[in-house]
């Protein structure tokens, strides 16, 4: 059985042996009070899972969605159990990829369950440490979930900072030049896994925010504070990655306004160009022509005068241009 751990905590301290899990029903008021168990499971079958739930009395709605790998972040009510589906992150294998995973948590008064699928951190790191600080794992199964809780929010930070890491790396480079086919390519990559991480993870903030001014069942009213606390990192999180798909999107715009200009620039210096080019090709077409009587054609200082006149016309139109901005 995919079991990561199954103690059971008196006044925040584990006991020695792990609790069996026999999938036969125990009630919830058969343990002593300040006693409660935690059940850690990883990718259960139908199976397994069954096990646990005629143990515990789980509902069978909430098993099978804990079952389900594609839930969105809620809570359920069933009798007095709470019912927690959390969807986790994490780098996925390809780049610039965000791999998604679920968290179901089943909370009653005396344990809490905590189903992972597809999710590759796991929470031996977290059990330790709620062991080594038995004065706030005495406060019950209700803390174990904000802690659970907690951590899960808090992956999603490494995924915040690289994806700022990279934004900012674009947005840096289209300063100087537009970006190029590859560049513009991982933009939308970027913004469409953003959107879908929006989409994904968002509800986590409304699913929070039940925990925290909702009157639930399992949940002692003094532990809301805990919640609090978890709902302040989510709407941080969410915040970072809806300000990095509008960093995309305005570099996008920005670097497309900067290339205009540019473009401008170039298009008025050959139209000045091509002014100042224009009166020596007049000139030079006119004195092509085959007559034999047009104006200083035999006239000696003729030649020096057309350049004199070439020189003038062009050297002011530069100076002109030049004064405008145009070269």
């Amino acid at each position: 059985m995919p079991i990561i751990a199954a103690r059971r905590y008196t006044e925040g301290k584990a006991h020695p042996d792990d609790v069996t899990l026999s999938g036969m029903p125990v009630a919830e008021d058969s343990l002593p009070r300040g006693c409660f168990d935690w059940i850690g499971l990883c990718d259960p079958t139908a199976e397994e899972m069954e096990r646990v739930a005629r143990q515990f009395a789980l509902h069978p709605l909430a098993v099978e969605d804990a079952l389900h790998p594609r839930q969105l972040p809620k809570v359920d009510i069933y009798g007095q159990q709470l019912f927690v589906v959390a969807r986790t992150s994490m780098h996925g294998p390809a780049e610039d990829a965000i791999a998604y995973g679920q968290t179901a948590i089943f909370l009653g008064k005396r344990f809490i369950v905590t189903v992972r699928l597809g999710s590759a951190r796991a929470h031996a790191d977290l059990r330790r440490m709620l062991e080594a600080d038995t004065e706030h794992l005495a406060e019950g199964p209700d803390y174990v979930l904000h802690a659970v809780l907690d951590f899960i929010v808090d992956g999603y930070l490494p995924i915040a900072d690289q994806f700022e890491e990279v934004a900012h790396a674009i947005e840096e480079a289209a300063i100087d030049r537009f970006p190029d086919p590859a560049t513009i390519r991982r933009i939308f990559r970027l913004r469409r896994e953003l959107r879908r991480f929006e989409r994904i993870i968002g509800p986590m903030e409304e699913m929070v925010e039940r925990l925290v001014v909702a009157d639930l069942p399992a949940i002692d009213p003094a532990a809301r504070i805990w919640f609090r606390d978890v709902l302040d990192h989510v709407r941080r999180a969410m915040a970072r990655m809806r300000g990095l798909k509008e960093t995309l999107a305005v570099t996008v715009e920005t670097a497309g306004l900067l290339e205009q200009y540019r473009q401008g620039v170039i298009t008025r210096q050959l139209a000045a160009w091509a002014a100042i080019l224009a009166v020596p090709t007049a000139i030079a077409g006119i004195y092509g022509m085959n007559f034999d009587y047009l104006p200083e054609l035999h006239w000696r200082w003729g030649y020096p005068m057309v350049w004199g006149l070439i020189a003038t016309i062009c050297g002011g139109l530069w100076w002109r241009f030049r004064r405008i901005g145009w070269l």
